[in-house]
């Protein structure tokens, strides 16, 4: 059984990616979800815990997942997306796909985050987490947000990248960028039309959980194609939906 690794966001927890993680296990694939360092605890937890840690608590899960199969699918939510983008760099030759999910390479400064997250819709999800969030861990996501830039082109793994127009946290044009900038020669992006951040939850989940399911059995099945002859170069392709 193959399996895939997901990585929630930044503040966030497994719920935010748990109703994929369900849907894959339907169909056949094992699925691992964890939190990362830092997160699900206290506002001292989070302050302790930086970019490397929340990394280094994500390889952590890789590392023991390829102790026992050839390679593993990443999917990353949010922050997790550019962790996934890290890992996928780092251990290149054992990365079966990565999905990226409402990925932050542009995300709205604080003050428009702010107006978005006053909005009545908006306070009842958000309101906790706005104030529960310690400067210093603010400061650390940003940093892994510029870091991020330096990581994509070595991610070389087949590449799904998801983004939902409505996001009121990341700008859409995101996901062209990595599109145009991941290392991948096979990646897809994209586009829900009614989805803000929470795709996983959103009204075009069913479209994207389909998607997901394709992308991770066409990089499959791709990966058993070149075990059986060998790597060949290959032209890009950079598909839009």
């Amino acid at each position: 059984m193959e399996t895939c690794l997901l990585i929630h966001g930044f503040t966030g927890g497994v719920h935010e990616i748990e109703p994929l993680a369900d849907y894959l296990k339907v169909e056949g694939f094992g699925t691992v979800t964890f939190t990362l360092s830092g997160h699900g605890g206290s506002r001292g937890d989070m302050r302790r815990a930086g970019r490397r840690e929340w990394i280094a608590s994500a390889e952590k899960e890789l590392l023991a997942l390829l102790d026992g199969q050839a390679a593993v699918h990443l999917i990353g939510f949010s922050t997790g997306a550019l962790i996934a983008a890290r890992l996928a760099a780092l251990h290149k030759a054992r990365i079966a796909s990565i999905t990226m999910l409402s990925a932050p390479v542009f995300p709205l400064h604080p003050p428009a985050i702010a107006r978005t997250l006053m909005q009545p819709k908006m306070i009842g999800l958000y309101l906790r987490n706005l104030f529960a969030v310690p400067p210093q861990a603010a400061r650390e996501f940003y940093r892994i947000v510029d870091e991020s830039l330096e990581w994509y082109e070595e991610a070389e793994a087949p590449a799904l990248i998801v983004q939902g127009t409505k996001d009121h946290l990341v700008k859409p044009r995101s996901a062209d960028y990595l599109g145009n900038h991941l290392g991948s020669t096979d990646k897809t992006v994209l586009m829900l039309p009614r989805s803000g951040h929470l795709v996983c939850h959103s009204e075009d989940r069913t479209e994207l959980f389909d998607a997901v399911l394709k992308h991770l059995r066409g990089a499959s099945a791709g990966r058993g194609t070149q075990a059986s002859t060998g790597p060949r170069p290959e032209e890009a392709k950079f598909v839009t939906s």
